[in-house]
Order: C-alpha cells, then sequence, then structure tokens
C-alpha cells in the first residue's frame, strides 16, 4: 500500500521535459543533465535498439535525496540472499521504500528479530519494467555525466529484458550493458580521441578487474563458510576474514587499478549483505563479455540473443550453454 502510494505520487509530480527546460526554477546546471539524458534515451533506442518507451521524458523534483530506499539481508554465516517474493517480478534479494525511516524499521527488524546481517541504501534511480513511464529523477542528476548515460542504457535495458526470478542475472546484464552502451554513445558524441572516452575505457578495465577480484573472493568466502565448523564460529573471526577481502585488495588490486573508482573500498563497513551487492551486479561479468565476443560485438544481436534465456530454468547456466554452444563454431 505504502509503495503504491509512493509509486502515485511520484508519477502525478511528473512535468515533460520540454515544460522543465522553460522552466526558470530549473537551474542551468539540471537542464544540461536533462538534456543529455533525453540524447541518451534516444541513443539506446536508434543505436543500441533497446526497447522504445516514454521513459525519461519527463522529469520530477523530489523533496529528498533519494527515491526510494532499499534494504538487502544475509544469514550471518552463510553468502546468501535473504529475498523477498512480489507479483510479476518473482523474487528479488532486495525490499524497497519511498521513505527511509520504513527501511530503517525493517532493517532493525530484520537484525534483530531474524539476526540477519543488513545494508540499508539510498536509490537514486530504478525501472518499473515497463509497467509506468519512468521519469528523470533530480536525484539522478547529481551523477556526473557518463555515469547518467550509463544509468539510462542500464535502466533501458530492464525494460528490454527482464527475467522473472534472476535479480543477480537481470543487474549483471544491464551493467554490462550499461558500461558498453555508455562507451559507444560517448565514441559517437566526442570521438575516440576524447578525453571522455579514455576515462570510461579506464574506468570501464578497472571494473573489469574488480569483477573478477570480487567474484573470486566471494567464491573463496564462501567456501570458508562451509568449511568452518560451527563450534569455531564467532563473531570477531567472521570479521576479522571478511576484513581480509578488503586487506588484499589493498596489496593485490588497488596498485593496478587506473582510476579512483575503487579508491573507498578498503573503508567500507562490510558483511554478508553489502558484499551479496557486489554478486547481484558485479560477479563474473566475465561471461558477458565472452558471448558479446563471440558473437562480433554485435550489441543488439546480444540483447537478442540473452531474450533467448527468457524460457531456460536457469539463465545463468543458460548462458554458460551458449557459449559452449558458440565456442564449438
Amino acid at each position: 500500500m505504502k509503495s503504491g502510494v509512493g509509486q502515485i505520487k511520484l508519477l502525478n509530480s511528473r512535468v515533460p521535459i520540454d515544460e522543465a527546460l522553460k522552466d526558470p526554477k530549473v537551474e542551468e546546471k539540471k537542464k544540461n543533465k536533462l538534456r543529455l539524458a533525453q540524447e541518451a534515451r534516444a541513443f539506446a533506442e536508434q543505436e543500441l535498439h533497446l526497447a522504445h518507451t516514454k521513459n525519461y521524458t519527463s522529469y520530477v523534483e523530489l523533496d529528498q535525496p533519494y527515491v526510494t530506499y532499499v534494504v538487502s539481508a544475509a544469514p550471518r554465516w552463510k553468502l546468501d540472499h535473504y529475498q523477498w517474493s512480489y507479483p510479476f517480478m518473482g523474487k528479488m534479494p532486495y525490499k524497497g521504500y519511498f521513505k527511509e525511516e520504513d527501511a530503517k524499521e525493517l532493517e532493525q527488524e530484520l537484525q534483530k528479530e531474524e539476526d540477519l546481517d543488513t545494508y540499508l541504501r539510498g536509490v537514486s534511480a530504478y525501472s518499473t519494467l515497463g509497467w509506468f513511464n519512468d521519469p528523470l529523477l533530480s536525484s539522478m542528476l547529481r551523477y556526473d555525466d557518463y555515469d547518467l548515460v550509463n544509468t539510462i542504457i542500464h535502466e533501458t535495458v530492464h525494460a528490454t529484458l527482464y527475467i522473472k526470478h534472476a535479480a543477480d542475472f537481470n543487474e549483471r546484464l544491464a551493467t554490462f550493458l550499461g558500461n558498453i552502451g555508455a562507451q559507444q554513445f560517448y565514441l559517437k558524441k566526442e570521438g575516440p580521441d576524447s578525453a571522455t572516452v579514455k576515462q570510461v575505457q579506464l574506468e570501464n578495465e578497472d571494473q573489469k578487474a574488480f569483477s573478477i577480484f570480487i567474484s573470486n573472493e566471494l567464491k573463496k568466502l564462501e567456501k570458508w563458510y562451509q568449511d568452518l565448523p560451527a563450534s569455531d564460529r564467532n563473531e570477531d573471526k567472521r570479521m576479522a576474514r571478511i576484513k581480509k577481502i578488503q586487506e588484499d585488495f589493498v596489496t593485490e588490486l588497488l596498485p593496478k587499478l587506473k582510476t579512483d573508482s575503487y579508491k573507498n573500498f578498503p573503508d567500507y563497513k562490510l558483511n554478508n549483505a553489502r558484499l551479496l551487492v557486489y554478486k547481484t551486479y558485479m560477479q563474473d561479468l566475465s561471461e558477458f563479455q565472452k558471448l558479446y565476443d563471440l558473437l562480433g560485438q554485435n550489441y543488439a544481436l546480444f540483447i537478442q540473443k540473452c531474450k533467448n534465456l527468457e524460457t531456460a530454468k536457469d539463465p545463468n547456466q543458460g548462458l554458460k550453454e551458449l557459449i559452449a554452444t558458440l565456442e564449438k563454431k
């Protein structure tokens, strides 16, 4: 009920982009972001062949820094999502609220009554998967230009393809295609020698490296949990093991990175719930890269092949099988 009221309030606050661009109350910096978002939207539809929608043709000025507040949770001694079930979307590893106090209330309940790790974060953008015409939000305009373009493409991927009960697959797919699409956008807009394109390429390289690192670390942590006898479990030991991931990052990966994208990772307060967000968005992006390369880096064909995974029992396994089939040819 609260989500429904919040969504209706959001939709009723929309104004057409053209009106927002004429509004003297909207500062010029925001107007420039709105124009850029329109370019990204047109590029996603016309050049990347993503779904044609009316998303991002309107604007909402929020009265809070984030549009929603999302809670994730996980058992303390198992690297596994705590999930909620929703109509149409199926099971999801997070629950969102339009009011931060409601999210905090759920987080405290999960910590005290179910003894779970939790992670609460503000969200600047989300997709309603085609059910509504999603507006641009003032929270999105805080992004730098590249991240705004990436977000528009990321969310348009969700509107194009979303597989029920497969949140991790959906988010990793959108992350991968958002990165590729944003790079292509700036290649066309500014050319291959632009400073933006070079920075985007470096950031994408760093993300690939971090994806490999965190994927391996999550697998090792998962095995550590499985192998640790119940009699040896204590919270200090668990936190020390999680802290080791950050220590290894500092010694093994940080010196190799070319941007500041992950400079704050060593300072984060990590637990299973927060680590699983990395699993949702970043684990094994290399599988998508393999398929993309096998298809001649054809973005539209890649989308088409991924749509065939909608009927797969496990889209992650279906992706591996598709790659294996193409490699044999």
